[in-house]
């Protein structure tokens, strides 16, 4: 998965010590040209480093650079139940825009995944 997404977009990374103790990154929501100016974003901080402002501090920064390169819309998928994530995803701007139910399977269960949505800029730049 990493391969996939740093040969095209931005993947940023918090270390400690050497140690990669969080990322967030983005890629394309749908491969279809009409969808060109939307991501889906994804931010990962182990378990031991939360609640110091990790995750926030790499959204921010990774929304700044996608607003630059003419993103417009960011989308971020929470597996429920998650009430830190989507507190997180609140914090940063994200509104709930739905839940998908019994959309993804790990865990030996079916999970729902909430859907937020975040502004980046009101237009695309100039095509």
């Amino acid at each position: 998965r990493i391969h996939k997404v740093v040969a095209v977009w931005q993947w940023l990374v918090a270390e400690e010590d050497g140690q990669c103790i969080g990322y967030a990154y983005a890629s394309a929501h749908r491969e279809r040209p009409a969808y060109r100016w939307s991501v889906e974003v994804t931010a990962y901080v182990h378990p031991n480093h939360y609640r110091r402002g990790i995750a926030r501090s790499l959204y921010l920064r990774l929304f700044e650079e996608l607003a630059h390169k003419g993103f417009c819309n960011a989308y971020a998928g929470v597996t429920l139940p998650n009430e830190g994530s989507i507190a997180l995803h609140q914090s940063v701007g994200f509104e709930p825009i739905g839940v998908f139910r019994r959309v993804g399977h790990k865990l030996g269960k079916w999970q729902d995944v909430a859907w937020f949505q975040r502004s980046l800029r009101d237009s695309p730049p100039s095509e």
